[in-house]
């Protein structure tokens, strides 16, 4: 093969990736929970739910695309 393509290619940054995914997830229905949007909850019209899951959301962000700049990572430049 051309450039060692029978080399199968690592699975780096998979679990950033998953953990970031399920960050934005958790910070998105936080968010929704302290603006009130998600009802019948106790976080339901805090304010300081929609700050945490903001921040979450951001920190989520954050771990993908670190775990897509590793994913690239592990391909061979060519």
């Amino acid at each position: 093969m051309v450039n060692n393509e029978a080399e199968t290619p690592r699975l780096r940054g998979w679990l950033t990736m998953s953990l970031g995914l399920l960050g934005m997830v958790l910070g998105a229905v936080w968010t929704l929970q302290g603006l009130d949007f998600l009802t019948d909850s106790l976080m339901s019209g805090e304010p300081i739910w929609a700050i945490a899951g903001g921040g979450l959301f951001v920190a989520g962000l954050v771990l993908v695309v670190i775990g897509m700049r590793r994913r690239s990572a592990g391909y061979p430049q060519g």
